[in-house]
């Protein structure tokens, strides 16, 4: 079953898993295996006046609606290719008086759109909005009053003169936002910034360890001829290669949490059983637990310990970052390691996060050197655990790269960002703004290698200049946020 791009894949039903894609032809590493833009997406309630309503991008000034002064955009391109989703929303906010909530503005854009082009397929779509699953009997009490609360506040807003819909159908597009609602971030990928429903990334089942991956593309309104403009779309790429016939899967939830971890993650959020080979066989649990080996091992007790001990500090931790008191999360992170040291294996999940933090926060505070040592020690370790094309992998690595340039250990840094930029170039694609920032950082490194080698007291000398410069920015304030996971489920 193939529509309009989609030649490549086709829908299937999977024993015990419902409805699944499978590959038509072979893919490669990198490959592009559909893109696929949103049938309705919003930006979250607590940035709508910094993020362009059309293409997600965070701008420092952007252009409001004139007309319901609610909806922002990048420059007036953005502005005229918003209008047919916006039209209808616009009106509405005036007469409602104000702006509802995402998952209220959502459902409307959804139902505004079939009230323009009629239930069934969509053009590009291997499924309609009403064959997408809800789950709204797997909610729990909570989950049912939050879905009760959505349809009467959707009611009050929804105009009288436009389509009615039934307050089952209602509930049902409710369902489908919430468990198949997808994470939109910014030009960076950094941040998340909004909610979209992609029905044929619907179809793409979960698991731990997938043959693909999905990278969000804000698109590009920059050109100044309408005809090279893009528009803003998700990308499924393959992390692996894939033969025809192959089942296209991707991962719902970040690898690094114990199986048991993830199935209940999995469980809670998607209300499905994990039955991947990861989880089935507990696979890279024994790394994610790993003792300190050696003639004196630690006893189970100790390991017990020290385990307690990484999750209280780490909730203290959480705690003195949202209150910005970074130093404090320095001196927490530098004593828990010392306990962790002696105990724990370099691939301890619990001792990752700590490094993790502590690498961070040491390079916002500028003490690079010691963060460089954190930072490649983490590195290390999640080479061990993640699949060699996974993008938080690529991420981490590349945050380390620039944490040993700042260091002043340019061979290492150089090393760092040649292997990041490889992880991206599968992950993101070469146009990907951040992998693009990271080919200049690849080039200046390579440059400033070279002059290293050649000449040590020139190269110190030439670098004390350019920091001057701040080629490669400071590292950013640590956010609290996790890396935008793949699908929005409101905790």
């Amino acid at each position: 079953m193939t529509k309009g791009g989609m030649e490549s894949v086709e829908v299937f039903t999977t024993e015990g898993k419902g409805r699944g894609l499978k590959a038509q032809k072979e893919f490669l590493p990198g490959d592009v295996i559909f893109a696929e833009p949103a049938y309705a997406a919003v930006v979250f309630d607590s940035l709508t006046h910094v993020i362009c309503h059309t293409c997600f991008k965070r701008q420092e000034r952007l252009h409001r609606c004139g007309q319901c002064k609610f909806a922002f955009y990048c420059d007036r391109t953005c502005q005229r290719a918003a209008w047919l989703n916006h039209k209808n929303e616009c009106s509405a906010i005036k007469r409602h008086g104000k702006a509802p909530t995402e998952n209220i503005r959502l459902a409307a854009r959804i139902l505004w759109k079939m009230e323009r082009e009629g239930s069934g397929l969509s053009e590009g779509c291997l499924v309609s909005i009403e064959e997408l699953q809800n789950h709204v009997d797997s909610f729990g009490e909570e989950e049912k009053k939050e879905l009760r609360t959505d349809v009467e506040s959707f009611l009050e807003f929804w105009p009288p003169h436009c389509q009615q819909f039934g307050m089952q159908f209602i509930s049902h597009i409710f369902g489908v936002i919430s468990c198949n609602g997808f994470t939109l971030s910014d030009q960076r990928g950094l941040q998340a910034v909004g909610v979209g429903i992609f029905p044929n990334l619907c179809q793409a089942n979960h698991d731990c360890w997938p043959n693909c991956t999905v990278v969000f593309n804000n698109g590009n309104h920059e050109a100044v001829r309408s005809m090279f403009h893009t528009q803003m779309r998700i990308e499924l790429r393959a992390l692996s290669k894939v033969s025809p016939g192959d089942e296209l899967t991707v991962s719902y939830v970040d690898f690094l949490s114990l199986s048991e971890e993830r199935r209940k993650q999995l469980k809670k959020q998607y209300y499905f059983d994990c039955t991947c080979e990861h989880c089935k066989k507990q696979l890279k649990d024994d790394l994610m637990l790993a003792v300190k080996a050696g003639e004196s091992k630690p006893s189970a007790d100790t390991v017990k310990e020290v385990i307690q001990l990484s999750k209280d500090t780490l909730e203290k931790i959480n705690k003195a970052r949202m209150e910005g008191q970074y130093h404090e999360v320095v001196k927490l992170c530098r004593d828990c390691l010392k306990k962790q040291e002696p105990v724990l294996g370099d691939t301890n999940i619990y001792l990752l996060r700590i490094l993790s933090i502590a690498s961070e926060v040491l390079s916002y505070l500028q003490m690079f050197e010691e963060a460089a040592d954190y930072a490649k020690r983490m590195v290390d370790g999640y080479l061990k655990i993640y699949h060699p094309n996974n993008a938080q992998l690529g991420m981490a690595v590349m945050r380390a790269g620039v944490t040993h340039w700042h260091a002043g250990l340019i061979e290492a840094g150089h090393g760092l960002i040649c292997k990041a930029y490889a992880i991206l170039l599968i992950t993101h694609g070469p146009s990907h703004p951040i992998t693009k920032d990271l080919e200049v950082m690849r080039v200046q490194t390579e440059m400033e290698l070279r002059m290293f080698q050649q000449n040590e007291f020139m190269y110190y000398k030439m670098r004390e200049a350019a920091l001057k410069n701040q080629k490669i920015q400071v590292m950013p304030e640590p956010s609290n946020e996790n890396a935008p996971s793949l699908f929005h489920k409101k905790e």
